[in-house]
């Protein structure tokens, strides 16, 4: 994986994120992925699985803005970092998320391990 592989794969990350649509989620990762939402979770195991659990509490479309950018990658493994923003009915924000991804990549550019830290940030 190089810079610019990785940063598709947030953009693609971030679209899927926010369409919702199970198939573009499944794509962005290899078959056996391991998921965590924290690094101390017990994985999430198969990308059926990972799309499962997206999509059982999705985020209502236009509640978010998110932006991630690789900050190191090296063979197949990649650091990247970036903020979610969730907003209220009425366009305010309501809490902002840091983001840090550890993110390891098949030799067909999917996601095989994905380990997310995060931190609301104070109001």
């Amino acid at each position: 994986m190089d810079r610019s592989q990785v940063t598709r794969w947030l953009e693609a990350y971030v679209a899927a994120w926010k369409s919702g649509e199970r198939d573009e989620i499944r794509e962005l990762f290899g078959e056996d992925v391991r998921y965590r939402y924290h690094p101390w979770d017990e994985p999430l195991v198969g990308r059926d699985a990972v799309a499962d659990s997206w999509l059982e509490e999705p985020d209502p479309p236009g509640s978010f803005e998110a932006r991630y950018e690789c900050f190191a990658v090296e063979g197949d493994s990649a650091v990247a970092v970036g903020a979610s923003t969730y907003r209220k009915a009425d366009g305010t924000v309501s809490r902002v998320y840091d983001n840090v991804f550890l993110l390891r990549f098949d030799a067909d550019g999917r996601c095989s391990d994905f380990t997310e830290w995060f931190m609301e940030r104070p109001r």
